[in-house]
């Protein structure tokens, strides 16, 4: 029973009797989860096109029955609630119905990297204790392989779970704890092995209204699936797109030339990615502006200004964010202001760069110094950024010392190094890992690539630290040039020389391909490899992360954060 929060003897409020009532609870209380948004749309939006895969085209009466009716097959299947379903698929319609149709089942969606290796995958499914593992036809024989050695798995493709679904009852059971598990999102694993990432069905609900809020999802909204789903179950935008009755256009790998075909011929109005789906786009010969804005959320490292002023010449609406697998996607959202449209067109684009500020469900974000007290808000005070709120995780799963390690206080530690503006919005510097300290200086990695990144020539541009017997270390860059561009050595220094200080320009210069993430992220850790072989040294001398950590006092977080 829900007691009364009126003290004794305190003149009765209208409608106060019913606080002692029997069965308030079920009047005013439902608990949070994102299924409820399919079982909306089904109705309201019921004959409306749900999905777009290919030539095939589902309506949200069909896609919501799909999805219930997979919840009764993998209860045929033997699945409990509680039980994980792993699921290995490209941007498939297997992986966007597991969305709702494991939960409806009760059970918990652990959405597998597919771009994994065959250990890491075998690794998350053995650590998650999954009962299920569902694939694309296409990767059999790599399912084959994960799940060798494991004859209690129930392994099945997706022309078999189409073919259970049709012959399945539909199911929907009831969540009764919004703070139980929904999906287990595994970390890439850069820093050790990967970390399974708690998501409740509370967070995940009030996550995807987040993004149904910050980019204008409505029942018009063609989404593109550009962003893997594996990835914090696409930012939670699985959800959100299916809230506003949006249509999901399914693409198992973002290949630019499909990309603005698809514009054109869908209408596709939102797309989500790394800056690398970005510079591909903007860099692609089909580019061209098309009649209606795209709306692009961007996450990762800073995309660099001259790229954020090229995607507005194409159209394309760019709001950058930053999140973790740990914050349920995209946490800070950097929330545009109208008297901004006034600024000069360079202006807007270091506007755009910026961070910004909590979603409209998180808690303001904090910055704090080694001695863990709240930074100046003067965009010069670096510090580690906090989180804490509803879209932040339960903590890792069968891992409560990497969970302590990552708490201070209430507060989750990023391990992200930033700035706050006068105006309160948050900036990237660095990963804590990838600040550079040259003589006792403080240099930011990500302030080096912008100003690469601003040379005409420069498609992208990644910074690392290089020991130095003098200095302790030094800057070098990576530079990938744009097609038919043509730039040495020299002038790239000395286009950097004349924008920042002469201790913060990089010492090398060498070009090459920049290695990275299955989601697009540059792998510092691989291009200070890469560069060492490069010039002759070892991997050994570039070890020095124990001397130079801004958050050496704090516990030490090793998360991998997507």
């Amino acid at each position: 029973m829900v007691q009364s929060t009126i003290p004794a003897g305190s003149p009765a409020q209208p409608g106060a009797e019913l606080l002692d009532g029997a069965g308030v609870s079920e009047l005013s209380f439902d608990a949070m989860t994102p299924t409820a948004f399919l079982d909306r749309s089904g109705y309201v939006f019921a004959e409306r096109t749900a999905v777009i895969d290919g030539a095939q085209r589902f309506t949200y009466r069909e896609f919501a029955d799909r999805c219930r009716r997979l919840g009764g097959a993998l209860a045929g299947l033997g699945v409990q609630p509680g039980d994980r379903v792993a699921v290995l698929s490209a941007n498939g319609r297997v992986l966007l119905e597991s969305h709702f149709g494991v939960p409806y089942a009760g059970a918990v969606l652990v959405s597998l990297n597919s771009r994994l290796s065959v250990a890491e995958l075998t690794y998350i499914v053995e650590h998650s204790g999954a009962r299920v593992v569902l694939h694309d036809d296409a990767m059999t024989e790599l399912a084959r392989e994960v799940c060798a050695g494991h004859p209690e798995l129930l392994v099945r493709s997706a022309s078999e779970v189409d073919e259970l679904v049709e012959a399945a009852s539909p199911l929907a059971v009831p969540v009764t704890d919004e703070r139980g598990l929904i999906a287990l999102n595994y970390t890439s694993g850069t820093t050790g092995r990967p970390k399974g990432v708690m998501y409740h069905h509370r967070g995940a609900y009030l996550q995807a209204l987040a993004m149904t809020s910050h980019f204008h999802l409505t029942s018009e909204a063609v989404y593109l699936w550009t962003l893997p789903m594996f990835h914090c179950n696409g930012w939670c935008f699985t959800w959100a797109v299916t809230a506003a009755g949006g249509t999901h256009v399914l693409m198992p790998t973002p290949e630019p030339g499909r990309v603005w075909q698809l514009i054109d011929e869908v209408g596709v109005t939102h797309l989500c990615g790394a800056p690398t789906v970005l510079i591909m786009l903007a860099s692609h010969k089909s580019a061209a502006a098309p009649d209606h804005p795209v709306v692009v959320a961007v996450g990762g490292g800073p995309p660099s200004p001259s790229l954020l002023a090229r995607c507005a010449e194409l159209n394309l609406d760019v709001t950058h964010l930053y999140g973790l697998t740990e914050s349920f996607g995209p946490v800070v959202i950097n929330d545009w202001r109208a008297e901004w449209n006034a600024l000069d067109p360079v202006t807007q684009s270091v506007q755009r760069a910026r961070q910004g500020v909590g979603n409209v469900i998180s808690h303001r974000v904090r910055v704090i110094n080694s001695d863990d007290k709240d930074v100046a808000p003067d965009g010069l005070e670096l510090g580690e950024i906090l989180l804490r709120g509803n879209n932040v995780m339960l903590g890792y799963y069968r891992d409560p010392e990497a969970t302590a390690k990552a708490t201070i206080d209430g507060w989750f530690r990023t391990g992200d190094l930033g700035v706050l503006h006068p105006d309160g919005y948050l900036q990237i510097r660095d990963r804590a890992k990838d600040i550079i300290i040259s003589g006792g200086e403080n240099i930011s990695s990500v302030e080096i690539e912008v100003a690469l990144a601003s040379h005409p020539a420069v498609l992208e541009a990644a910074v690392v630290a290089m020991p130095h017997e003098h200095w302790g270390e030094r800057p070098v860059a990576c530079v990938v040039l744009r097609d038919g561009a043509a730039a040495t050595e020299q002038e790239l220094i000395e286009h950097v020389r004349e924008r920042l200080a002469r201790f913060k320009v990089p010492d090398r210069i060498i070009f090459g391909e920049l290695p990275k993430t299955s989601t697009g992220k540059i792998q510092k850790f691989r291009l200070r490899e890469q560069i060492m072989a490069a010039l002759g040294g070892t991997d050994a001398a570039a070890d020095r992360e124990s001397v130079r950590r801004l958050t050496e006092t704090a516990p030490g977080r090793t998360a991998g954060s997507e």
